[in-house]
């Protein structure tokens, strides 16, 4: 099937009860056990599972083309679980522009369990020489937040690979309609599926899908339930049905990115624009190869200081002031006053989540506000 049909179908099913074409939402907490003492429906306790989180997690894995999915309350309880499945003492290579929210999580509380090195990992130079006996994680994120750095996922799987180091990359800003990294060697993707997943800014959760059915995915999945950090059926139920539009909507999202870009990178006042779909993007050919479309994010920076930038943000209409990203709105932040004191964020720096509405009104909102 292709992925507009798998978003659709893949996470629902005829209600055997009722006949009702969508799936019940299954509150219980717990189950019935059988004469023997066993569970004739397979389920035991709603924080083990329950039939609405197993069909947000088929959904998922089909999209991305894994195995299995585990999912989580929120990202970070996702990017959490990686690293409480590691043993104590394993290292950890990352991108040195690392989503802020996973970075200060492993700054403050994996210090003194983990190890880790937060460097340019699009630089085979310096990967190779920060690998160490004891890494067992390459962590990418492609494209990066708030950079929209691109990292080849092949050449970083290879070289990962030679040493038999497991490779995850964090592929929420590209969805499984722009990149699919098991496709292209990864050992597990990462989503916060509060962003395209949802949808709408009113959802929050995180995905973890595996290539492969083994012992790391099997302690992710001993943390998920011992954890605890898991989606409410009523979230599980939400993420099913947002899914089902996702295809439809980030080729809306793609569509309005790509436009945005290009008027921004024509703008007097503007001095960069970051976006893999421009040919001026520095990895604009490893964004074609390995992109199946180049997202509905982009970051610019402006030809002034940061209150040049937050007067900008201010006379924006349409573009609301405001964190996170995929939502059918348009949205538009100062990552740097956002990600704190070490921050790699230029100050003149504005991220855009580009939303659904008409591409000229968005457009008309930025002129006059660049104006």
């Amino acid at each position: 099937m292709k992925i507009e049909t798998i978003a659709i179908h893949a996470g629902n099913h005829v209600d055997e009860a009722t006949r009702a074409v969508i799936q019940p939402i299954i509150m219980s907490t717990t189950f019935e056990r059988g004469e023997d003492g066993g569970f004739p429906a397979g389920y035991i306790y709603s924080r083990s599972s329950n039939p609405n989180r197993h069909a947000l997690e088929h959904v998922l894995a089909k999209l991305e083309g894994g195995v299995e999915a585990a999912s989580f309350s929120s990202g970070n309880a996702a990017g959490m679980s990686v690293f409480q499945s590691l043993e104590p003492g394993t290292h950890i290579i990352a991108p040195d522009d690392m989503y802020h929210g996973l970075r200060n999580q492993l700054k403050t509380l994996f210090a003194g369990i983990l190890t880790f090195d937060f460097i340019d990992v699009n630089d085979t130079g310096v990967l190779q020489q920060h690998i160490k006996p004891e890494t067992g994680l390459i962590w990418i994120e492609t494209p990066s937040n708030p950079l929209l750095k691109i990292t080849d996922i092949k050449r970083v799987v290879a070289i990962a690979k030679a040493k038999g180091i497991k490779v995850l990359c964090d592929n929420t800003f590209a969805t499984p309609m722009c990149q699919r990294p098991i496709e292209l060697g990864a050992d597990m993707v990462m989503h916060s599926a509060t962003k395209y997943f949802g949808g709408h800014s009113d959802l929050m959760g995180g995905v973890l899908i595996t290539a492969e059915n083994n012992d790391w995915w099997i302690k992710i999945r001993q943390v998920q339930e011992m954890g605890g950090a898991i989606p409410s059926p009523m979230d599980c139920y939400y993420l099913v049905r947002s899914i089902k539009t996702l295809p439809y909507r980030v080729k809306g999202h793609v569509q309005n990115a790509q436009l945005l870009a290009e008027y921004l990178e024509q703008h007097p006042h503007v001095e960069q624009v970051m976006y893999p779909g421009l040919p001026s993007h520095p990895q604009h050919d490893i964004a074609k190869d390995q992109m199946l479309a180049f997202g509905g994010m982009l970051s610019f920076t402006i030809k002034g200081d940061e209150n040049d930038t937050h007067n900008i943000i201010n006379k924006l209409k349409l573009f609301i002031k405001a964190t996170s990203l995929g939502g059918v709105e348009s949205l538009i932040e100062h990552r740097a006053t956002v990600e704190g004191p070490d921050t790699k964020t230029p100050r003149n720096l504005l991220r855009v989540s580009v939303g659904l509405e008409h591409i000229d009104d968005l457009i008309a909102d930025m002129e006059q506000a660049l104006a």
